[in-house]
């Protein structure tokens, strides 16, 4: 039960109901006059509405209004709100979050302007699984027009409309864009914003990702995250499997032009088809073909490696395939051309650039999960993979 003390010589009926286990609660009217008689009128009665982690933080009152309220969690930090319903109801603007103790203290005032102070604590039980997630692209870089912004959950997230609820993307121009859900390549739950066409250069880029006190369904998330990027010069990649050759243009402009040799025709050693974007410039690497189920094909170091899907496609060096470039796909799935025009094109692109691959014989359109696939459906397509569609 919880003890309720009022100042001597006035006892002011003050009652102060908390719907929680271990909480304590103070609450005092407003000392009257020397030698005027005390006021009848109780206090307001301020309740904290079953609070919970994962809920915003509601307090009510009756027989007055909320005047203030103050919310203060054990590190110091505050959940700001907003008064309702005429002043009797108010309600934190941020959930309250898991394994945190939170004080709440409430001025009230009654209808003939007495005030009456209370504060209450309640805890919160601590996240039985804790939800991160990987954000692309990384902070303060700068990236090319093709690049969604990418959110990679480690635990599943079934509650996404109410993880999406909580993920903002602020442009410098406005840009118009929605979240889609897909599977990742990993098989972990991925979110990525996309625009309705490619970014425009110089786009300033925001998420705010406020989540600290949100259930994904398969774990709590306990801190908020936020990041921004720049998107660069408008470069697109077009790709010609069937006249074997690569395009680089800049600004509308063609730049480069160069001679190529992709997948093998006529089996799993075929290149993917439709938009790639380029996920990151690996430069030397070791490719083995058992990695990607092709048994023992090749195991090799391969220079200037350009990744476009989790899958193992690659623009990369490929002087042993040097008679094919421009005449023949011989391949094993990858975009190979000479070891000058590799180097040459490599400092040219940048992570975020978009493949336009096309051909005839290919293995099928880069999945939305594959890296950055979503550019191969419509934007009518990817808005309904937004939890809030």
């Amino acid at each position: 039960m919880l003890r309720i003390r009022a100042p001597r010589p006035v006892l002011a009926a003050v009652a102060l109901s908390v719907s929680l286990t271990a909480c304590t609660a103070q609450a005092a009217s407003g000392p009257s006059e020397e030698g005027a008689p005390a006021s009848k009128t109780p206090p307001a009665k301020v309740k904290v509405v079953d609070p919970a982690a994962g809920r915003p933080v509601t307090v009510t009152a009756t027989g007055g209004t909320i005047a203030s309220v103050k919310v203060v969690d054990a590190d110091g930090g505050s959940l700001t709100g907003r008064a309702g319903a005429g002043g009797a109801r108010w309600v934190s603007d941020r959930n309250a979050v898991p394994g945190t103790t939170y004080t709440v203290e409430v001025t009230s005032r009654t209808a003939d302007g007495k005030e009456s102070k209370s504060r209450s604590t309640f805890d919160t039980a601590e996240a039985a699984a804790v939800n991160k997630l990987t954000l692309a692209p990384g902070k303060n870089t700068t990236v090319g027009i093709g690049h969604p912004v990418s959110i990679v959950f480690d635990l599943p997230v079934t509650k996404k409309a109410e993880v999406e609820k909580q993920l903002k993307v602020t442009t410098s121009n406005a840009t118009e864009g929605s979240w889609g859900w897909v599977k990742d390549y990993s098989g972990r739950d991925r979110a990525d914003w996309r625009p309705r066409t490619y970014w425009k250069p110089d786009t300033k880029v925001t998420l705010d990702a406020n989540l600290n006190g949100t259930d994904s369904g398969g774990g709590w998330f306990v801190r908020d995250y936020r990041t921004g990027f720049t998107i660069g010069a408008a470069q697109i990649v077009k790709v010609d499997l069937d006249d074997h050759k690569l395009t680089l243009s800049k600004e509308g402009r063609t730049v480069r032009t160069i001679p190529v040799s992709g997948g093998t025709p006529g089996g799993d050693k075929r290149s993917w088809r439709g938009t790639a974007v380029l996920m990151a410039k690996e430069g030397t690497i070791n490719m083995n073909s058992e990695t990607v189920g092709l048994g023992d094909a090749y195991d090799k170091d391969v220079d200037f490696s350009m990744r476009l899907t989790w899958s193992g496609m690659y623009a990369h060096a490929a002087p042993w395939n040097a008679r094919y470039f421009g005449n023949a796909n011989m391949s094993s799935g990858c975009i190979g051309m000479s070891d000058a025009n590799a180097a040459s094109f490599y400092g040219a692109v940048n992570v975020g650039d978009p493949f336009e691959i096309t051909g005839r014989d290919t293995k099928g359109t880069v999945a939305e999960g594959n890296g950055y696939g979503a550019w191969n459906l419509s934007w009518e397509q990817w808005k309904k993979k937004s939890a809030l569609a």
